[in-house]
């Protein structure tokens, strides 16, 4: 009679070759804007109103854009006016840029399992080394009574579609927040659409609290007009 057949243990699978997902680098900066910047934040800008499904109401140029942000009379200072971060990412490291005696860069490397396909990577060109813009924020100075402090108040925070859930935009917001707390100021805030279910998670995981009993009024366009008292 034959002896019973002890256990089967599976043999060892072959070591794999050249299996593990390859970590590719991609360097981001933040970035002060410059009059330079303009025909991108006005791509940027045309490409958060397709996005918000607002088209009809964009009217911006890049003229209107560079002399409303930076005008060439009496230039204010940045924080104290309208302004602008750009984000900027490079599957290489950032060569040297002259650096703003107002803000200092940050920079941050992110590890990802795959490298970033962008299709339109030569619209947004920067400078050399492969340097693209990938988004903006713009804010500027408003005031709580209540606090009595000033505050920023983000207009628009935008990182393109082919760079979005990577953390870029916590680290764009996260810039606006880190520039409040260094000048003393008591509050950062923005909207955001109420159909914009991902955004409103994504701000109240960095602690922001969304308030739902608050609305926006606006006069703009023929309603503002009609106040001309000429």
């Amino acid at each position: 009679m034959a002896a019973a057949a002890g256990p089967h243990y599976p043999s060892e699978p072959p070591t794999p070759t050249n299996t593990r997902p390859k970590n590719h680098p991609l360097f981001a900066q933040i970035r002060l804007a410059t009059i330079s910047d303009v025909p991108y934040i006005h791509k940027l800008i045309h490409q958060m109103a397709e996005f918000e499904k607002l088209t009809h109401l964009f009217a911006t140029t890049e003229s209107s854009l560079a002399s409303s942000l930076f005008p060439t009379t009496n230039p204010p200072t940045p924080f104290h006016s309208f302004t602008v971060f750009i984000l900027e990412t490079s599957p290489n490291p950032f060569p040297p840029i002259q650096q703003n005696p107002n803000f200092t860069p940050i920079q941050k490397t992110l590890i990802l399992d795959n490298s970033v396909p962008d299709p339109e990577k030569e619209k947004f060109w920067s400078y050399g080394n492969d340097v693209v813009v990938s988004g903006f924020v713009l804010f500027f100075p408003n005031y709580s009574t209540f606090l009595a402090k000033p505050g920023f108040y983000v207009e628009d925070l935008f990182v393109r579609e082919c760079y979005r859930r990577k953390g870029l935009g916590k680290m764009l917001l996260s810039a606006v927040a880190k520039q409040a707390v260094k000048m003393g100021y008591g509050r950062v805030e923005w909207v955001v659409l109420d159909w914009n279910v991902n955004a409103i998670r994504f701000y109240e995981g960095m602690g922001a609290k969304v308030l739902p009993e608050w609305r926006i009024c606006r006069l703009t366009g023929e309603a503002l007009e009609a106040y001309n008292t000429n």
